[in-house]
């Protein structure tokens, strides 16, 4: 693509919107509450993008979504535009909002349009999709487990969050029109999120003293500091060039002139032969043992090693320090506590998909990996075909603290369609 091609695209086409994001924000795509079935046809019914074990998302409810993304998608971008590709494969209402936002591109062929529309489309119906699609497994997920949330606990839930990021319901009302949403998307929003925090609570293995310790004895090198030696150092190409230095040191003459006339280390050739905090094992053996067995102060050599020969001095003892578990306890705790929610979050993920995933149908022209059966697009000479891009949080419901809105078989209440 060239420079006028990148300016033309940049209009309209910024990075996608990542739709994972944290309750703390507020920010994701919402829906009305989807009552799952514990069976259902595995058929796509005609107004709907994909089913999921038979509860359909329609056709409706994607492009509200797809219009929520591409608010984002222009909000990032600093445009004014907001270009909606939801019409594969021809794209004719793209091209047409294009060339009426766009004036600049309106006498652009409409085969460049409708490339730069399904590239876009791509982008933003891939992230949509993944996020409708595993709203609903985490919802069946819960609904097969006899995970429940009541409509009392999602309110509570939903006020506390709204409170603690707007100061007045207008400033909340102003959001929901910024970002293209309804009240109902956020409540919804907070009751999948509600939801999988309690799957992951399940699938969350408590980090034991016994674990923590077994880690500390396992990684004792992590929590302390090894026992070092600074030395000074002369390394030759001969034996006789190294009793030749030694000589000169014994009688009187500085490291910084032996050094500088005798060594074959660049390093410290210049600098009086000093080497400081060698610890066990960083140089190579012939020194490395003399390092650790001479006393201080004590002339030693010429020592026979792999790369010359040297003449040593231990200049200074370092003693090595060791933090006691107690101390390390908490960061080996954090560590081992962030691992467990990895662990559960990717187990939570496993078993929504094993459940749900072979029951997961999409049209063709909204695959994308969470739908059975899909395959990624092969490469091409050109490059590499667009694959299907994750949100923020990968494939993974987002952290504890963060929501996963879903999609309905219908559009949220009190919206309309973009």
């Amino acid at each position: 693509m060239g420079v006028g091609d990148r300016s033309r695209r940049e209009r309209y086409y910024a990075p996608p919107m990542r739709i994972l994001k944290p309750i703390a924000a507020l920010v994701a795509l919402g829906a009305v509450a989807l009552l799952v079935s514990a069976c259902g046809s595995s058929s796509i019914p005609g107004d709907s993008v994909a089913s999921v074990a038979g509860n359909p998302i329609t056709t409706r409810a994607f492009n509200h979504w797809m219009f929520v993304a591409a608010k984002s998608n222009a909000a990032q971008s600093g445009t004014p535009q907001v270009i909606v590709p939801t019409d594969p494969p021809a794209f004719h209402g793209c091209i047409k909002q294009v060339r009426e936002q766009i004036p600049t591109l309106s006498k652009t062929t409409d085969k460049t349009l409708r490339a730069d529309c399904s590239q876009l489309f791509t982008e933003l119906s891939d992230q949509v999709l993944d996020f409708l699609i595993k709203a609903y497994w985490y919802q069946a997920d819960a609904y097969r487990m006899g995970i429940h949330i009541t409509p009392h606990q999602v309110n509570q839930a939903f006020d506390k969050a709204k409170t603690s990021q707007f100061k007045t319901d207008q400033q909340y009302q102003t959001f929901l029109t910024e970002t293209g949403q309804t009240n109902a998307d956020i409540l919804f929003r907070v009751r999948v999120n509600t939801l999988y925090d309690k799957l992951l609570k399940r699938a969350t293995n408590k980090v034991s003293d016994a674990d923590i310790e077994k880690y500390y004895n396992a990684h004792k090198s992590q929590f302390g500091t090894p026992a070092s030696r600074n030395l000074r150092v002369v390394r030759t190409k001969t034996e006789a060039e190294a009793k030749a230095a030694m000589s000169a040191l014994k009688s009187g003459q500085s490291w910084d002139t032996v050094a500088a006339k005798y060594s074959e280390d660049t390093t410290t050739k210049h600098s009086g032969g000093l080497l400081q905090d060698v610890t066990q094992g960083q140089e190579e053996h012939a020194l490395n043992q003399v390092a650790f067995s001479a006393p201080l102060n004590q002339l030693q050599g010429p020592v026979h090693g792999t790369f010359g020969w040297y003449v040593v001095e231990v200049v200074k003892k370092n003693p090595g320090s060791q933090q006691p578990l107690s101390k390390a306890k908490p960061t080996i705790k954090q560590l081992l506590e962030s691992n467990a929610s990895t662990a559960a979050n990717s187990a939570v993920n496993k078993q929504a998909k094993d459940h749900f995933g072979t029951r997961t149908l999409c049209r063709d022209a909204y695959a994308m990996g969470d739908c059975h059966g899909f395959h990624p697009p092969k490469t091409t000479t050109t490059g590499v075909t667009p694959t299907p891009t994750t949100p923020a949080g990968g494939s993974t419901a987002p952290a504890s603290g963060s929501t996963a809105p879903a999609g309905g078989s219908t559009a949220p209440a009190g919206t309309t369609t973009h």
